[in-house]
Parts: C-alpha cells; sequence; structure tokens
C-alpha cells in the first residue's frame, strides 16, 4: 500500500525562529516553505530529493530515539568537522559492536554519528549501508 509512496522526516521544536537558524544556518538546508497566513509555525527544508517538516509543538523535544536521519555519501568526516566548526556538539555512545574515532562511531565499513537541535531531537548521521 505504502511502499511505492516517498516519505519524510517531521519534528517539533518549541521556538520556531531557533528552529529556522539551526536547520538553516548551522545545518546549511534550504527553507522551501515558511508557514504562511495558514500554516504559521511550519517550516519546510529541502534535503537531497525530500523534504524536512519542522513545527511549532509544544511536545518538542520528548522524543528520546532517532528524529531524522540522513544518509551520507562519503563525506560523514567532513560534515562532522564544518558542523562542529558551526558548534554542534556530538554525542558519544557505549553501544555494542561500536568503535568510537573522534566524533565519528564505527562498526565495520558503517560510520555513525549523533548529535541535538536546540530542542534535543536526536539527529543521525550515517554511512556505509
Amino acid at each position: 500500500m505504502l511502499k511505492d509512496r516517498d516519505s519524510s522526516a517531521i519534528v517539533a521544536v518549541s521556538d520556531i525562529d531557533r528552529a529556522r537558524s539551526f536547520y538553516r544556518d548551522t545545518l546549511g538546508l534550504t527553507v522551501e516553505g515558511d508557514g504562511g497566513p495558514d500554516m504559521d509555525g511550519v517550516l519546510s527544508f529541502r534535503t537531497g530529493a525530500t523534504r524536512l517538516t519542522v513545527y511549532a509543538s509544544e511536545y518538542a523535544g520528548t522524543n528520546k530515539a532517532n528524529a531524522v536521519t540522513f544518509a551520507m555519501q562519503g563525506d560523514l568526516l567532513e560534515t562532522v568537522q564544518a558542523l562542529r566548526a558551526r558548534g554542534v556538539v556530538f554525542e558519544h555512545y557505549d553501544l555494542p559492536g561500536l568503535s568510537l574515532n573522534g566524533d565519528i562511531h564505527e562498526a565495520g565499513p558503517v560510520k555513525l554519528a549523533w548529535f541535538k537541535d536546540p530542542d534535543g531531537n536526536l539527529i543521525h548521521l550515517i554511512e556505509g549501508m
């Protein structure tokens, strides 16, 4: 039923202006839709061939699992370095089968990195899957 449909991520935030700055300026995403009179408090960002929707909600930051995953294309290390230079702090986890190399977790050819947006939404970067 849904196997041939595109999907996208949606993230709740507490402050739409702060989120706009983080996702646009820190992560470098392009704003494609900025609410409007009928959709105040909603932003749409282009992410490759998909979209990331960010919306204001009183439940922002309550998800403790991955909120958004970005598939990297051989540029994970460079992306982590660029985000760190913009003030992003990466999460470090002690997980079975993973070793930590700087801010990047490794399991054979698979490389992973996690960081949080200003509301604590967990963003996951993955390469090699």
